[in-house]
């Protein structure tokens, strides 16, 4: 496994290829060892998102259940139907999520939606098989790994920037794998999406992963299809990503326990929000 994304960014050839060798000469493991779980991890990806769009049902908290259904549904004001697919795709797996349903954690259950929501929505969007979203996925695990050694990738070490930031680098890179990009732009598209999400707090109203989760996974995965994007069209990170990572660690020890997944701060302590935790925790006798 490359150790840095600079590291990465130098692969000669798809940088999916480079993060699979290095795991088959580090574990012993074969190539079809390795890929077989990503297989069964792609297919649980689809099937979440499937399932997710096909159902109302309510979350455990009965906060969310039906924002990604109702978004895949609705007319689109906007014509835009890349934008839709990818952000209701996203949705969905965090619905299921919400839901208890199985989905895949990339890299975490909260930040469950963004690479599929970016990857599978792309692909669908450009009508590209399944199969190629194999390598793709490689990649993305293998850009998570990376960031993983700098900082814990969880809300309650450094904030949702740690869990939404990562998946949304990771979904960038894969997009540009999946596009047919270079290893230094997929490294780019990374930098760029982490980047934007830096400063980013961790406050789930009640201590539910559904409120602002659902929808900041829909927002987070349109966020990495704009870097892939950008990073594909010749846009670099002014910043390396190796040292937005350091940055977004940096950043994550500033912040308070509040802003990191404690449920005591940020959209938590609102007036709705506190409603909302009540009702969920069956503390509250108003409905409204």
């Amino acid at each position: 496994m490359p150790k840095t994304l600079r590291e990465l960014a130098r692969c000669p050839h798809a940088p999916s290829r480079c993060v699979l060798e290095d795991e088959v000469a580090a574990s012993g493991r074969s190539e079809e060892e390795v890929l077989a779980p990503l297989r069964e991890r792609l297919s649980v990806m689809r099937a979440s998102i499937t399932k997710g769009l096909a159902t109302k049902a309510p979350s455990v908290a009965g906060m969310v259940g039906w924002n990604a259904q109702t978004l895949w549904e609705a007319d689109d004001p906007l014509q835009a139907p890349l934008l839709k697919r990818v952000q209701a795709y996203a949705m969905a797996v965090n619905e299921e999520n919400a839901r208890m349903g199985r989905i895949v954690a990339a890299p975490t259950a909260g930040s469950a939606g963004t690479l599929p929501g970016a990857l599978f929505g792309v692909a669908d969007h450009l009508g590209i098989p399944e199969e190629r979203l194999l390598m793709p996925v490689v990649l993305a695990a293998g850009v998570g790994q990376i960031i993983s050694r700098t900082i814990f990738i969880a809300g309650a070490s450094g904030g949702c920037q740690a869990e939404i930031g990562s998946s949304a680098a990771m979904a960038a890179a894969a997009v540009v794998e999946l596009l047919e990009g270079t290893a230094a732009q997929a490294v780019h598209a990374a930098g760029l999406a982490l980047q934007n999400t830096l400063g980013l707090v961790c406050d789930p109203v009640g201590g539910f992963v559904e409120v602002p989760c659902v929808m900041r996974n829909g927002f987070y995965a349109v966020h990495a299809v704009s870097a892939a994007q950008q990073a594909l069209t010749g846009i670099e990170s002014p910043i390396p990503a190796d040292e937005v990572v350091l940055a977004m660690a940096s950043i994550g020890r500033l912040l308070p326990p509040e802003l990191k997944e404690t449920g005591e701060g940020g959209l938590a302590q609102t007036p709705t929000g506190k409603k909302l935790a009540q009702q969920a925790l069956g503390e509250s006798d108003d409905p409204s």
